[in-house]
């Protein structure tokens, strides 16, 4: 069974469709019984940071999120699921889970295109992903596949050893990272059609070593 985790972040029921639709078994959980039964975690989130750490706090799921990554369990975080990863977020100034090193800083004001228009925050609708690394959650999507991203922070792990895939918004950011059984991303496999279905299947099937 896969544990999608709820965390009152919302977005959970197209995770939910999107896994279905594949063929896994899958539950909307904050039971840590559950949660440590599952073979492998999604973890998903939409909003702000600060919000989404004082809810994961209140539930005791930011121990056991550590506990998991630990232990070795697949887990795919997604949007703000990415986010919270890291050490800090400038979103709310709110101190993360820090099982990722690096933070999450919030786009340039009147960043610009390469045509030179100016660029709206957040950064929101279809945008490409360049897989800069091989990994397994990645595998057989087709190369300049676009994703739906929705988000006006976006992560800057400490060493590029992490990043996985990169996104051009006015700048070039990270948009996927991996670390040993963890895959995260910025955009939203489950909005993202045939890659992001791929996506997932890939994560689904996935041992948890890279």
């Amino acid at each position: 069974m896969i544990a999608i985790l709820d965390y009152k972040a919302g977005n959970l029921t197209s995770v939910m469709r999107a896994l279905d639709y594949l063929g896994f078994s899958c539950r909307i959980t904050n039971s840590a019984e559950e949660i440590r039964r599952a073979e492998r975690i999604v973890f998903p989130g939409v909003g702000a940071a600060g919000k989404s750490m004082e809810s994961l706090r209140q539930l005791g799921l930011d121990e056991l999120l550590r506990e998991l990554f630990s232990s070795g369990v697949p887990i795919l975080g997604i949007c703000v699921g990415l986010q919270v990863l890291f050490d800090l977020s400038e979103e709310n100034n709110t101190g993360c889970l820090g099982i990722l090193p690096g933070q999450v800083i919030k786009f340039p004001e009147k960043m610009v295109s390469q045509r030179g228009d100016l660029l709206k925050i957040p950064h929101m609708g279809w945008n490409k992903v360049d897989f800069v690394k091989n990994h397994p959650v990645t595998g057989d999507i087709p190369k300049g596949s676009e994703f739906y991203f929705v988000h006006s922070y976006y992560p800057e792990p400490a060493g590029q050893d992490l990043t996985i895939g990169t996104t051009e918004y006015g700048i070039t950011f990270t948009s996927a990272v991996a670390c040993k059984n963890l895959v995260a991303v910025q955009f939203h496999p489950e909005k993202s059609g045939k890659p992001g279905l791929k996506l997932l299947d890939n994560f689904c099937r996935w041992s948890g070593v890279a």
